[in-house]
């Protein structure tokens, strides 16, 4: 038979007070039941804690050896629940978030502001990163939540959407393409282009919907590659040519003082959400997190 946290407390209270009726009152339960709990625990260790002094328990030498040990296991008990509880009530604790950088540099900053706003005592770790890092960094238990477009394969992963990606077209100021009332991937087919790197995902999608505009002719008048949309969008700020992105980063785009138009034919359309793993819950932190996220979609 193990001790427990009652009977550590009754011994405890007992060592301290030498009285089973002063001991009664501070834990306010009765005397017979601290008796139990103390013959209880004797039979536990195996011998006895107390010897009678007249009308006083005095702690016998095992006894006096033990009760500095039992004060600090519940000590130590004591400042583990009260840290619990603190997480529990986001009075403590890390939010580690993973999130693609066209969310973390565009909509992630407002929702981090509202968070610590009402939790200002959390600590928040945030990793901005390609997409397939995203996944695994949330797989992997690296970061606890995950923002990035519906992967393909969710494997132990669960995705909640909270908004909806509609490709556009990215122009430096002054382009011809500006002028057009309504923009088609055909369009963007007959000028120079510059595209996210080869095996991200945002290439599949610009590839897939070049190869749907105009099957069978070349996808595109490729110029170069870039592996971060910003570097895209600074190079199409320089006149190289343009480029198609999703419109999170549309107010990221208009800073850099580039046109940004919707694309149709085909109109290419991506969920962005929240990744968690399938098992194990989320943390009191986490959990606040993916509501203010979720709340602000509505």
């Amino acid at each position: 038979m193990s001790a427990t946290i009652k009977q550590l407390r009754a011994f405890v209270a007992v060592a301290r007070t030498h009285s089973l009726a002063e001991a009664s009152a501070q834990l306010h339960v009765s005397q017979p039941a601290i008796s139990i709990a103390i013959r209880s625990l004797e039979e536990s260790l195996g011998g006895e804690l107390f010897s009678r002094d007249g009308r006083q328990l005095v702690l016998t030498p095992e006894g006096t050896q033990f009760v500095e040990r039992a004060q600090q296991l519940l000590h130590n008990w004591d400042n583990t629940l009260d840290a619990v509880q603190q997480r529990f009530q986001l009075q403590h604790g890390q939010l580690s978030i993973a999130a693609i950088p066209a969310y973390a540099l565009n909509q992630l900053p407002a929702l981090l502001e509202k968070f610590h706003r009402r939790h200002p005592d959390i600590n928040i770790v945030l990793e901005d990163i390609v997409m397939e890092r995203v996944v695994s960094a949330v797989q992997d238990g690296r970061a606890e939540l995950g923002i990035s477009f519906r992967p393909d394969d969710l494997g132990n992963l669960s995705f909640t959407p909270i908004a909806d990606d509609r490709f556009i077209a990215v122009l430096p100021a002054g382009h011809r393409l500006g002028k057009k009332k309504n923009l088609r991937w055909r369009d963007l087919a007959q000028v120079a282009f510059i595209a996210m790197n080869r095996g991200s995902a945002v290439r599949r999608w610009t590839d897939s919907a070049f190869a749907e505009c105009q099957p069978g002719a070349q996808t595109a008048r490729l110029l170069c590659e870039a592996n971060q949309l910003s570097t895209i969008g600074r190079l199409v700020q320089s006149g190289l040519g343009v480029s198609a992105v999703p419109s999170l980063c549309e107010e990221q785009m208009r800073g850099y003082g580039l046109v940004c138009k919707p694309l149709a034919e085909p109109e290419v359309v991506h969920q962005v959400g929240i990744l968690t793993r399938s098992s194990g819950g989320l943390s009191a932190a986490a959990a606040a997190f993916k509501r203010i996220a979720t709340a602000a979609s509505d």
